[in-house]
């Protein structure tokens, strides 16, 4: 590790200013950004603290939409987030306990990790991205790996999650690292069914609309038996090829409708 200054403001507004130092970056649950920095990637001159804004942490649910402050743990969202079982579940398999007693749903949508879970949820919710300065369609949001629509010193205030009807994650997980393998996220809604992908493509997460469409018409796994998910922009690595990737796809959806029905 090497010298940087500390500072942990109690507004967001104190966080924003603190920001505007070009050297300087936000730390929500530091779960990427501190492996990062102890390994000479990554070197702030200043790490600014989200985590002792109040108003950044919580969870509320109105008018059918589940709110949770963005930085809210992982650990926190599984226990609480009863109103969203789909959501509290695929909060309580991210990592280990350490991992969800200090990560945070902002920073893990904020770093937009390939293989990350909750942009999974985020994108087949049509969630909306609340940050200090505008909400941000999650549809608009996720722009490629590790690639978001923030701008430099814009901070994630909270995620608004409509609840579905009904909803399911299915996790293949990689064991050592606990990501995703490939997951799949399915969330049925009044006006249609929306099916969002991580941890396969080399774009990130992404929406299946060939099965979405099929699925909104008839919601049963045989709906998805005539489709396929192209290989051509999945992931090959030591874990799985992209051929193997673009299969789970297909079964994990298939899965997720399953346990649905």
């Amino acid at each position: 590790m090497y010298n940087f200054d500390f500072v942990k403001p109690s507004t967001v507004e104190e966080a924003v200013a603190a920001l505007q130092d070009d050297e300087a970056q936000p730390l929500s649950g530091g779960q990427t950004l501190i492996p990062s920095m102890k390994q000479r990637l990554n070197a702030p001159g200043t790490l600014v603290s989200l985590l002792g804004i109040e108003a950044l942490k919580g969870i509320s649910v109105s008018d059918g939409v589940m709110t949770i402050g963005g930085t809210t743990t992982h650990a926190t969202v599984a226990a609480q987030a009863d109103a969203y079982p789909a959501l509290a579940y695929l909060a309580g398999q991210i990592g280990d306990p350490a991992v969800r007693n200090r990560g945070t749903i902002g920073g893990s949508l904020a770093n937009n990790d390939p293989a990350a879970c909750y942009p999974a949820a985020a994108l087949a919710s049509g969630a909306t991205i609340v940050t200090n300065t505008r909400e941000i369609a999650a549809d608009d949001f996720f722009q490629g790996m590790f690639t978001t629509d923030l701008e430099e010193g814009e901070i994630i205030t909270a995620v608004k999650f409509p609840i579905p009807e009904a909803a399911n994650y299915q996790k293949f997980e990689q064991p050592a690292s606990r990501f995703a393998l490939t997951a799949v996220f399915v969330a049925k809604y009044a006006d249609g069914v929306r099916v969002a992908i991580t941890g396969a493509s080399e774009e990130g997460v992404f929406r299946w609309a060939e099965a979405e469409d099929a699925l909104s018409n008839s919601f049963s796994a045989e709906a998805l038996s005539a489709l396929a998910v192209p290989a051509n922009d999945m992931i090959t690595d030591l874990h799985g090829t992209a051929e193997y990737r673009a299969h789970l796809c297909k079964v994990l959806t298939g899965r997720a409708v399953s346990a649905i029905s």
